[in-house]
């Protein structure tokens, strides 16, 4: 009986919320016109993050999601013009949730879920059930340069989710996600009026946060511009013995000239943990086990994780005349991590578990870019875009680690026990830790066409475009760096799309893409071809969806099929084995219905199918880690009679997902409510923000997700109630 109402609630909320959401435009629709001498409001256009002459599109009504965003060599674009379903998330939103990184940000999107990487602390992002690293999240349009595993929130001024496949308009994604969807983050850049803001804060377990942010611009008419961001968060984390230290540093420069407009960006994060809590394997023959208490640690107390990544990019973009325009940007990224690591694998359905010792050392050099053009011309009646890119990608990877025995040490899950720290034995291929050798390589260059076609005074809108795109992969013995085995191999991914505006506030759209995903690397405890690079597959895409602009708040839907090849781990052999189709129905909102009420939120359903499998014995059921029912509600509401208070609630509901491909360790359905509020006020002649947040408000224990490497059903334990108070000062 609790299965069907945690199953049939999430379908009546949603429903409940888009009608409502309609319903009010009719209801409150002397409330919701605007007066001759009102205007709806609207974020003006201070800036440009990406140099170009569009500039940074405005935000939406409410202020938590923009009108538009970046589509790649295609330029900025309305969201009423999109073919495809995306959300931009603005820094509004990021500053009053007060979230941490990339993954607090998209817990906002019901198509989103963040998981982690296998066998350490990444976040790892579920588009749509597909995983996207956060080494594929791009940075300005180019990936690979933004740390890998965390991404603090003080280097961005937005988050935009693409959703879907589209290795068209972006390129093939260097770490092989980006099926599902993509997120691309802009940097901030000097706004028109002086910005100097000191922001301190705290949250539980004693952890202490402060942020410098500062924006001047320049010489004549403001044209050149600088934004500086520093941050530190140091302590303890809500989960018991848990330790966190971060160091971000930015600076973000920019000039409009005239007929050319150029930025640069130079940024440094070091991110350590200590102690952090591992995810958790367990054992192919056992039940689903319970969560333990969400504050509870089973980490070893010796164990770290350190990562330092620093990056810089420049941009340039200039007029070719009235309808014409040319650009070219560049981008670096050196990284370093070193981590000492201990798994816990549960083998008893009482929480007996081994843990190991792992150790790695990591070092990556990324340099890539892109140039393009792109200018409007007619033939008749008919108004074309014409875009043309080129873009070129390459990392070198050092690589070296050392495990302890693989008997291991005996622990228990729910009453963990800490040993002194194995000894990590030499191991046979894992290189010299103190001198890592280059284990790979991968060389990504792609070109790009595209023509954007408008019929009927722009109300029909037709996509076409094809990306030619070669993938060079090599890897290299860890203890010799001789080559071990690699690829060159090309592929053409079309896209074609159409965008019919049925009224001016409606659109309905359809498109075919393709995703191109670079090969996985077999990777893995025990695995016996560790290491072999697979070579690239495509997937395919079908989606067609209606959107709804009323001006003050808008509608989505959308549905979607994606086939991907899938690769997976049968007889200790990784390999791509099978195939997976995801499809699923999205319906979304967002903006102010009513006056002094902003909502955001929306629905997901899913249908993951294991397609074809090695022998057949798993097909036709669920693929590991993606549930069939995603639904976020939120809502940011003034409150009357008290100027400059607001307060918000965010309901994230998932419900079961699995943790093996023969469906038989189930994760139960979860629900977390996050509740917080924003006090602006003056004091002392000085503008202050008051903040206050608390995440998974009634301290549910639940595990929060399985896998997101293919084949791997590892479990995350979800964070436990956090408390975060923060203050902003306007200088």
């Amino acid at each position: 009986m609790n299965t069907l109402r945690f199953t049939l609630t999430p379908a009546a909320l949603a429903a409940a919320l888009l009608v409502a959401t309609t319903a009010s435009s009719t209801a409150f629709a002397q409330q919701a016109e605007p007066k001759a001498d009102e205007n709806i409001a609207t974020v003006v256009v201070t800036a440009s993050a990406d140099a170009s002459a569009q500039g940074l599109p405005a935000a939406y009504a409410g202020g938590q999601v923009a009108r538009g965003g970046r589509l790649g060599l295609l330029g900025n674009v309305d969201i009423m013009d999109t073919p495809f379903n995306s959300t931009n998330y603005t820094h509004a939103l990021i500053q009053d949730q007060q979230a941490r990184s990339v993954g607090d940000v998209v817990q906002n999107d019901p198509s989103v879920r963040v998981a982690r990487g296998f066998g350490n602390y990444q976040e790892l992002y579920m588009i749509r059930g597909f995983a996207v690293g956060s080494d594929d999240t791009a940075y300005n349009g180019l990936y690979g340069l933004l740390p890998r595993q965390f991404v603090a929130t003080e280097l961005m001024e937005r988050v935009e989710v693409l959703r879907g496949a589209h290795s068209f308009i972006n390129g093939a994604a260097p770490a092989g996600g980006s099926i599902g969807g993509s997120i691309n983050i802009l940097p901030k850049r000097a706004p028109n009026q002086e910005l100097s803001e000191v922001t301190v804060g705290v949250e539980t377990g004693g952890q202490g946060y402060g942020a410098i942010d500062l924006g001047r611009r320049f010489g004549e008419e403001g044209r050149a511009g600088v934004r500086v961001n520093v941050a530190h968060r140091n302590g303890d984390t809500a989960v018991d013995r848990e330790e966190r230290e971060l160091s971000v540093y930015s600076i973000g420069v920019d000039y409009r000239g005239r007929g050319y407009r150029l930025s640069a960006d130079v940024g440094a994060q070091d991110h350590q943990l200590t102690n952090a809590r591992p995810s958790v394997d367990l054992a192919a023959e056992l039940p689903m086990i319970a969560a333990p208490d969400s504050r509870h640690n089973f980490a070893q107390p010796w164990t770290v994780s350190n990562e330092r990544h620093t990056f810089g990019t420049v941009r340039a973009e200039i007029d070719l005349g009235e309808n014409a325009v040319a650009w070219a940007a560049a981008g670096l990224r050196n990284g370093q991590e070193f981590n000492i690591l201990a798994g816990i694998d549960v083998n008893a359905v009482n929480g007996d578990a081994t843990m190991s010792r792992f150790d790695n050392i990591r070092k990556d050099q990324v340099r890539t870019g892109e140039v393009g053009v792109r200018g409007e011309l007619r033939t008749g009646a008919v108004k074309h875009t014409l875009s043309a890119s080129a873009s070129g990608f390459h990392s070198k990877s050092r690589n070296a680690f050392g495990m302890s025995d693989f008997a291991g040490f005996a622990s228990n899950l729910y009453t963990p026990r800490d040993v002194a720290p194995p000894p990590p034995d030499a191991w046979p291929s894992g290189g010299d830790m103190n001198n890592p050798l280059v284990t790979g390589k991968s060389i990504l260059s792609s070109l790009a066409i595209a023509d954007t076609m408008s019929f009927m005074d722009d109300k029909v809108l037709v996509n076409v475009g094809l990306r030619h795109q070669r993938i060079k992969d090599y890897g290299y013995r860890n203890d010799t760096g001789l080559e071990r085995d690699g690829y060159e191999e090309s592929e053409n991914t079309p896209f074609a799309a159409i965008v019919y505006k049925l009224r001016k506030d409606v659109s309905v759209y359809a498109n075919y893409s393709e995703g191109l995903q670079r090969g996985p690397e077999a990777s893995g405890v025990g695995i016996v071809n560790s290491g072999t690079k697979f070579a690239p597959y495509v997937s395919r895409q079908r989606e067609a969806g209606v959107k709804y602009d009323s001006g003050r708040y808008g509608l989505t839907a959308a549905v979607f099929t994606t086939s991907q090849p899938s690769a997976y781990v049968e007889n200790n052999v990784f390999g791509v084995y099978g195939e997976q189709r995801n499809r699923g129905v999205e319906l979304s909102v967002f903006g102010t219905p009513v006056r002094g009420l902003k909502v955001l939120g929306g629905l997901t359903l899913l249908d993951a199918e294991q397609r074809i499998t090695e022998g057949g014995k798993n097909q036709g059921k669920d693929a590991i880690g993606v549930p069939q029912t995603q639904l976020n509600i939120g809502a940011d509401w003034d409150v009357p009679g008290v100027d400059g208070l607001s307060v918000n609630a965010r309901t994230v509901y998932t419900s079961k997902q699995y943790a093996d491909g023969a469906n038989l360790q189930k994760l139960p359905s979860w629900t977390r409510l996050d509740l917080g509020a924003t006090y602006n006020t003056r004091f002392m002649d000085r503008d202050l923000t008051l903040r206050a947040r608390v995440d998974n408000v009634t301290d549910k224990n639940y595990w929060a997700s399985a896998g997101g490497y293919p084949g791997a059903g590892y479990l995350v334990l979800a964070a436990p109630r956090s408390v975060v108070v923060s203050a902003t000062v306007g200088f």
